[in-house]
């Protein structure tokens, strides 16, 4: 019987997780999701304490502190240091209790800055990261380096997936650390809401920055459906990246329209380019993960908003405003 950790398991990706798994029902695994309060992960008796209680084999390692460009712009020496202590004590401690697998999960805003697209696994050390968001960024980055360090040292099967921009039901909806989509969500939801006597079409939905900046975005449980394989099956120490094709990249606007659309939003879009892009891309070749699933369907990008919008409204009280 297999039992897995997951740790970060209350977030975005963990809830998409369980509920993949209360679908699939495995009979030869047993899950555990521990979020914040289970365990202060940058304690090393705490996390001890956690590995001790799920006696686990495999662990899913999701826990990080994150946030959106404007939060990592001004916070990067709390990034590094924290997540520095939460992927050495996941790890080592994963090595002390007998773990036979560790599922880490990275991203592609550690790619280098300047670099030639499409990018793919074998590019992450090539140079520095986006000034902005550096602390982040190299800590995250160790992960592949103390995976491959353990795997020299004690033939540990310690992996990483690369996802692009995720986003779903259960995300982190919070202006000052929301990544793009949810702040979107956020931001519509208020201005609909708010200041009734105003009519919609009347309304401005501010979109940050220019708007041109291409992203990669993949729905949650999309996402949780290939990490899952990636613990089952996908057996090397090298990263995979896990994301859409190439060719469903879309815009910042596209993104905001999509949203309006979700919310039936009758008011205008405008951009607002005093505000910053961040990287104006950060396409991620899925080849390597296409040569080993070439028949994995990704929700449709637009079904998947809808979705994620009709969540959010749904469950309002409940999101993590």
């Amino acid at each position: 019987m297999k039992k897995v950790l997951v740790t970060g398991g209350t977030g975005l990706v963990g809830k998409a997780l369980e509920a993949v798994i209360k679908e699939q029902q495995p009979s030869d695994e047993e899950w555990f999701f521990a979020g914040s309060k289970d365990a202060d992960l940058t304690n090393l008796a705490a996390t001890q304490a956690l590995f001790d209680k799920v006696q686990p084999t495999h662990v899913i390692h999701l826990a990080a502190m994150v946030g959106g460009l404007f939060h990592n712009m001004n916070n990067n020496l709390d990034f590094l240091r924290n997540n520095l202590l939460i992927n050495d004590h996941v790890l080592q401690t994963a090595h002390e209790k007998g773990c036979t697998k560790v599922v880490s999960c990275l991203s592609t805003c550690i790619f280098p800055d300047k670099t030639s697209y499409p990018i793919d696994e074998t590019m992450v050390h090539n140079g520095p990261p986006h000034e902005s968001n550096y602390g982040y960024s190299y800590a995250k980055r160790l992960i592949d380096i103390q995976n491959h360090a353990y795997h020299d040292k004690h033939g540990h099967l310690y992996t990483s997936v690369i996802p692009c921009n995720i986003f779903g039901p259960h995300d982190n909806y919070k202006p000052e650390v929301s990544h793009v989509i949810p702040g979107m969500i956020h931001r519509m939801h208020k201005l609909r809401t708010e200041q009734p006597e105003i009519p919609e079409s009347d309304k401005i939905f501010t979109v940050y920055g220019s708007g041109k900046p291409l992203r990669q975005f993949i729905y949650s449980l999309d996402l949780a459906k290939l990490m899952i394989w990636v613990l089952r099956h996908y057996n090397s120490v090298e990263p995979i990246v896990l994301s859409v094709d190439e060719s469903a990249e879309v815009t910042i606007y596209d993104v905001a329209e999509a949203i309006a659309k979700a919310f039936n939003f009758k008011g205008k879009l405008v951009c607002d380019t005093s505000k910053a892009d961040g990287q104006y891309k950060k396409t991620a070749s899925n080849a390597k993960l296409r040569s080993l699933l070439p028949d994995f369907q990704f929700t449709d990008f637009k079904e998947a908003i809808d979705a994620s919008v009709s969540w959010y409204t749904s469950n309002y009280d409940l999101a993590r405003n």
